[in-house]
């Protein structure tokens, strides 16, 4: 048993198709059942699109179990009044969603399977987003494992974005996805699924928390504010966009507090601006945007490419708080949106991880704090 990370950043030279040949290679090891939950699942280089579907109708043609869950609902487009206006609607919905909206696309992607194909595929709906990314492999096994993290099934998220990538193999632990995962399945529909879903495992020596939303997606919220409000020695974040009143309280509380010695790290600027423009015409929301703009002069910050539906993706994408020696990632943005949707969270407790994650957000803190810097300069 044990634990795997990857960490994506923009623009490292053959990282995408380092990342499909891993996922190739996850696939492959499959003896029995590849249950996956994917958000936005589009792959244009035929380069890795070929790697991952030859494995996934490989799998499904020699007898293992493949369904693919994916987001299937849709925002409502509404040309009326001109492509500017296209956009401007995109955006605010791109922030009701809590940053994070599928282009369209991935149902079109998932029709290149052969038509003699294994693979069963599903489209989840729901009022929020089926925003989840993991797959559980060999469940009910002893070799069980799991795959998870914030990258999305995409170019762009294994090219432009900063993304963590999750590998653990631990029957115990795939037993609680597997749960969610069927959930969604037999349902077809977010609503209800995570209910109770929560609990601790063991992995080796390292204790792991999970938990699903939107069932559980106010205890992820308050566990989230609740392991920063009692780090000691040290609080990191790297996500995409944080709009969570209590994460953002805790967050303010530990900088006024002088909680910690060694606090720092990373959002997106771009996302995050258009949430404050949002705040900016409602008179209810000028604490909650303050509280952001104190913490946010601690953060260094993406400028990443304005949101269109076909404009380059390349966002902060990262969902990661470290706090002492825990580490807090999955697919679940630091919004009130991400209570609401289908997300899953893993706390790990362990020294190394926490200590992987936190040099990795100082690498993005330094290198966006010296972009930040010489675009000034120009």
């Amino acid at each position: 048993m044990g634990i795997d990370v990857t960490f994506l950043k923009e623009g490292q030279k053959g990282q995408a198709l380092q990342t499909a040949t891993q996922l190739a290679e996850f696939i492959k090891a499959a003896k029995s059942s590849l249950h996956i939950a994917i958000y936005d699942f589009r792959l244009k280089d035929p380069k890795l699109s070929d790697l991952v579907l030859t494995a996934l109708n490989d799998k499904a043609a020699s007898g293992v179990e493949v369904k693919v869950a994916y987001y299937a609902g849709r925002p409502a487009a509404n040309t009326s009044s001109g492509d500017n206006a296209l956009v401007e609607m995109d955006i605010n919905q791109f922030i009701e969603v809590g940053g994070d909206p599928a282009p369209i696309g991935t149902d079109t992607f998932l029709e290149n399977m052969p038509k003699d194909s294994k693979v069963q595929m599903k489209g989840i709906t729901g009022s929020k987003l089926m925003h989840n990314k993991f797959i559980v492999r060999d469940v009910n096994t002893p070799d069980a494992a799991l795959w998870t993290g914030s990258a999305n099934f995409t170019d762009d998220a294994w090219t432009y974005q900063e993304n963590n990538i999750v590998q653990i193999t631990s029957p115990e632990l795939c037993a609680y996805y597997e749960t969610d995962f069927q959930e969604l399945w037999q349902s077809g529909d977010i609503r209800s699924t995570g209910v109770n879903d929560t609990g601790t495992v063991k992995i080796g020596q390292i204790s792991v928390d999970v938990a699903f939303a939107p069932g559980e997606g106010q205890t992820i919220d308050q566990m989230i504010s609740s392991i920063i409000s009692t780090a000691k020695k040290r609080i990191k974040i790297a996500s995409m966009v944080i709009t969570s009143h209590g994460i953002l309280g805790a967050l303010d509380d530990a900088i006024q507090n002088n909680q910690v010695a060694d606090f720092g790290g990373i959002y997106d600027g771009t996302q995050m601006g258009n949430v404050l423009k949002l705040w900016q015409k409602s008179t209810n929301s000028d604490g909650i945007a303050a509280t952001f703009k104190e913490v946010a002069t601690h953060l260094a910050s993406k400028h990443s490419t304005p949101y269109s539906p076909t404009g380059k993706h390349d966002f902060m994408h990262n969902k990661v708080v470290v706090c002492d020696d825990i580490v807090v990632t999955g697919s679940y943005n630091f919004s009130r949106s991400a209570t609401q949707n289908a997300e899953n969270v893993l706390v790990l407790h362990d020294r190394a991880l926490a200590d992987k994650y936190s040099t990795y957000i100082d690498e993005l803190i330094k290198h966006y704090k010296t972009t930040k810097a010489t675009t000034k300069k120009a």
